[in-house]
């Protein structure tokens, strides 16, 4: 059966052509135009030699021309590759390589890296928003909309091909693309609009950045869905929030806890109009219950908080509205889907607070699997059960608790950072003979990144030489604020390291 995601578009821009879709600063998109010029994006893609079923990768912030891109790349018939913005050129590389994608949509600001990534990758075809003409490097962006489509576009797609490969990571820390497919993001767009009730005239805080799942699948396609309005802010600041919330009458903002908390920091707080609001909605990490509860109580609306993955298209479960909620859990599974607590044995525990185990889901939400990664596949799931490596428990009533993760992943900020990704670049360091990372308990961000360090023998180092190393190297997000040097690492009798005990300070530090 044919099926193709960006028909969520063509629906809405034929139901209200000139309700509008994205505010970016004085800038007003229609669904019509969003429409005409992703129509366009998608002509000039086939017109580049970009076949259905290709990869094309996007690099781009919260701006109107991710929502082109997106489409359009949809619209061709091609899987869209997002990629963050932050990458370095290694990382690029890699995804690009990975994915298969020969193509990337970039902009001026990040070019550099993005070029040098793209050409160690095999990209043959660069597209630069801001890039001027004859400058080598890239192609301007424009030239992806120079031909008018001389009918409406929508590549035939079936309901299983894969839509959109957005890189995650597991415990190896090598990056890992999932494969999600068309029915599977057209899911998790309906159901979850339908459950917290997105109108139409509604206006959605959107500063999640699009190329994360929770941004892409829990704000831009539930809101094209739906046909209601995103205010794009390309980075968090809490200014820019408040003034978007207030100039416009924003009535939905979504952010993982460390905008919360930003957002309660700020010491004018109290001077911006924020009655518009009617809902918020948290996910990517816990949110402390004192964070929440003083959202609530100075914003004046309730947070609805959510659990999900990439390999999930963001929503597992959720607080499903006002009246059908528990604060501090993460909601109930969504409709059409399962989730269950597993113990050791891959047997279902019953509800209560002792039966903590491994949360495990299946259904529609569930990604077709890893690109090129057979034995993560093999790892992840028990039949079509996915494994997602967290912890947690149902209370009697179904809501979900999450009380730990079995991975050694660390959330910083909301973004997943993998320990083993950041000891590859440490242990890179001429000075450096072991390293091991951790995350450490951050009011602010949920978690800050560690990392403890052990020196090759007459060698010197500081602490600031070794973060400007790594920062020089991965993606802002990525690198540890904190360096601690020991003079041995602790190990058990098999010779792991003990992470657990690397989180508190010793007295080499």
């Amino acid at each position: 059966m044919g099926f193709n995601l960006a028909v969520i578009l063509r629906e809405t821009a034929l139901a209200t052509p000139d309700q509008p879709v994205a505010l970016f600063g004085d800038t007003v998109m229609t669904y019509r135009e969003l429409d005409e010029l992703s129509d366009r994006l998608a002509v000039g893609l086939r017109a580049s030699g970009a076949n259905p079923g290709e990869p094309v990768a996007l690099q781009l912030p919260n701006i109107p021309q991710f929502l082109v891109s997106y489409f359009g790349i949809l619209k061709a018939g091609c899987v869209v590759v997002p990629l963050n913005v932050l990458l370095k050129a290694p990382e690029v590389a890699f995804q690009l390589r990975d994915s298969g994608a020969t193509r990337l949509i970039t902009w001026e600001g990040i070019l550099a890296e993005a070029a040098q990534g793209a050409a160690a990758g095999g990209a043959t075809d660069v597209y630069a928003l801001g890039h001027a003409d004859g400058i080598a490097g890239a192609v301007p962006f424009e030239r992806l909309l120079a031909t008018p489509a001389d009918q409406p576009q929508l590549a035939d797609r079936d309901l299983n091909d894969t839509a959109v490969i957005m890189y995650t990571s597991g415990t190896t820390g090598r990056p890992k693309g999932a494969e999600l497919s068309h029915i599977q993001l057209y899911m998790n767009a309906d159901i979850p609009g339908r459950l917290f009730d997105v109108q139409r005239s509604d206006i959605v805080i959107t500063v999640l950045p699009l190329f994360h799942i929770f941004g892409l699948s829990s704000i831009l396609d539930v809101c094209v869905r739906f046909g209601c309005t995103m205010s794009l802010i390309p980075r968090f600041d809490p200014v820019a929030v408040l003034t978007a919330i207030q100039r416009d009458k924003a009535t939905i903002f979504e952010g993982v806890p460390a905008m919360f908390i930003a957002l309660l920091s700020h010491p004018h707080l109290e001077n911006y109009d924020r009655s518009s609001l009617r809902v918020a909605i948290s996910g990517g990490a816990s949110i402390p219950a004192s964070v929440l509860d003083e959202f609530e109580r100075r914003f004046g609306v309730l947070i609805l908080e959510g659990y999900g993955l990439t390999e999930t298209a963001s929503t597992t479960t959720f607080n499903r509205s006002a009246s059908d909620r528990r604060a501090y859990s993460v909601g109930k599974p969504i409709w059409g889907t399962q989730t269950q607590v597993w113990d050791g044995e891959h047997n279902p525990l019953p509800p209560g607070q002792d039966n903590v185990g491994e949360i495990v889901t299946r259904g529609l939400h569930v990604m077709k699997g890893y690109r090129n990664s057979p034995q993560a596949n093999a790892e992840s799931f028990t039949g079509d059960w996915f494994h997602t490596g967290d912890l947690g428990y149902f209370d009697q009533d179904g809501f979900l608790f999450i009380v730990g993760r079995i991975k050694e992943l660390i959330i910083r900020g909301g973004y997943n950072v993998y320990p083993a990704e950041i000891e590859d670049v440490l242990h890179s360091h001429p000075a450096v003979a072991e390293a091991a990372v951790v995350g450490i308990p951050d009011d602010r961000l949920g978690e800050e990144i560690k990392a403890v360090v052990t020196i090759r023998p007459g060698a010197d180092l500081t602490a600031a030489e070794l973060i400007a190393y790594c920062k020089a190297r991965m993606a802002t997000y990525k690198y540890p604020r904190v360096v601690e040097f020991r003079a041995e690492l602790p190990r058990n009798a098999m010779g792991k390291v003990l992470k657990d005990t690397l989180v508190s300070p010793s007295s080499g530090q």
